[in-house]
């Protein structure tokens, strides 16, 4: 396994980013310590060429100015909060409104634009980069002083695992994913309507045209929501829409048990001949299909069409800190909390 360190980019304040590359000899991918944010990852085709499938901006600025969440790590509470507020053992707190009127992916003060601790590291399950931070009582208007770390691992099975885990001496909601965008074909090899979808799961989350969930749990069965026996994506973009915005921006429910690994999902690209598995222990997968992204500047001198790309980003269910009758998304003062997600690659 190589790992190489390098200056990425420079701070007006003067911090600087480093960018991190690890290669197992089959594939690799970088990372880097703005953001913890994923910038690459670079896989062989059935025909041998090499392709970077993550889509982001080219350079370290482009990064530092996008709002796209290009491959960030997202907390403490990812996607949204209903009415950018919520009430625990007693006590209001009030959120950034950055969503219309509900909090979206924690609100101004995101943790994809912030410099983060890092080492390398090597452990059994794989070599990589490890990521901490210390998030202050009252950071994003959350409770309690959290210390979080991300690690993120490549082993010898081409298998990216990204493990989360975090402390708070404040009981508070968590809900920590990675919000790649990936085009198994190539990052600007245009729309994704030809990737095949396998997606293991029976029901998603019914939910406004603000993307707020109502609280109940749909069968997907006879919906365009239905991908357990495998079909590509194409037809769904132009029907799965909210609020005119066509694509998918749902929340699947992941039938697993409480903190055990499952692989729930994988995604086939037939030109490339690229598979991705997603395994995890969460609840929850919000299929997002890049319905935003019209005109951004990415690598190469690409510019971006809306469904691009595709996010499967594991999660807590969406508002979960204002729905009793979701799973709990609330960590216990002095807990420890920690998920693992495995996207595995093969060609």
């Amino acid at each position: 396994m190589k790992i190489n360190k390098r200056k990425y980019g420079l701070l007006s304040d003067g911090t600087k980013a480093y960018l991190y590359t690890i290669d197992n000899g089959g594939m690799s991918f970088s990372v880097t310590n703005y953001g913890c944010v994923v910038t690459s990852i670079v896989l062989p085709s059935k025909s041998g060429r090499k392709d970077d499938i993550i889509l982001g901006p080219a350079t370290f600025g482009g990064l530092v100015d996008s709002t796209a969440c290009y491959g960030s790590f997202v907390g403490r509470f990812a996607n949204r909060i209903s009415g950018a507020r919520f009430s625990l053992d007693g006590t209001e707190y009030v959120l950034d409104k950055n969503d219309g009127e509900n909090c979206l992916h924690g609100g101004y003060f995101r943790w994809d634009k912030q410099i983060w601790d890092s080492e390398i590291v090597e452990t059994a399950t794989g070599s990589g980069v490890r990521f901490t931070r210390t998030s202050p009582d009252g950071e994003q208007g959350m409770p309690g002083t959290m210390q979080v770390e991300v690690t993120y691992l490549l082993n010898e099975h081409d298998e990216l695992v990204m493990h989360y885990d975090a402390v708070c001496d404040k009981s508070t909601p968590v809900n920590f994913t990675n919000h790649s965008y990936f085009n198994l074909k190539g990052q600007g090899a245009g729309n994704i309507g030809n990737h095949v979808f396998t997606i293991n799961c029976d029901s998603y989350l019914e939910a406004d045209e603000h993307r707020i969930p109502s609280g109940k749990i749909l069968p997907v069965e006879g919906t365009v929501f239905d991908f357990r026996a495998g079909k590509a994506i194409g037809p769904g973009l132009e029907t799965g829409d909210f609020n005119g915005a066509a694509g998918y921006d749902h929340c699947y429910c992941i039938e697993r048990k409480k903190g055990k690994l499952q692989k729930f999902a994988s995604v086939y690209e037939p030109d490339s001949g690229r598979t991705m598995t997603v395994s995890t222990d969460q609840p929850g997968v919000q299929l997002y299909t890049a319905n935003w992204i019209e005109g951004d500047q990415g690598k190469n001198g690409m510019y971006y069409r809306n469904h691009g790309g595709f996010c499967l980003e594991t999660q807590q269910y969406p508002d979960a800190p204002n729905k009793p009758e979701f799973p709990c998304c609330i960590l216990k003062a002095g807990e420890k909390y920690g998920t693992t997600t495995i996207y595995g690659f093969s060609w």
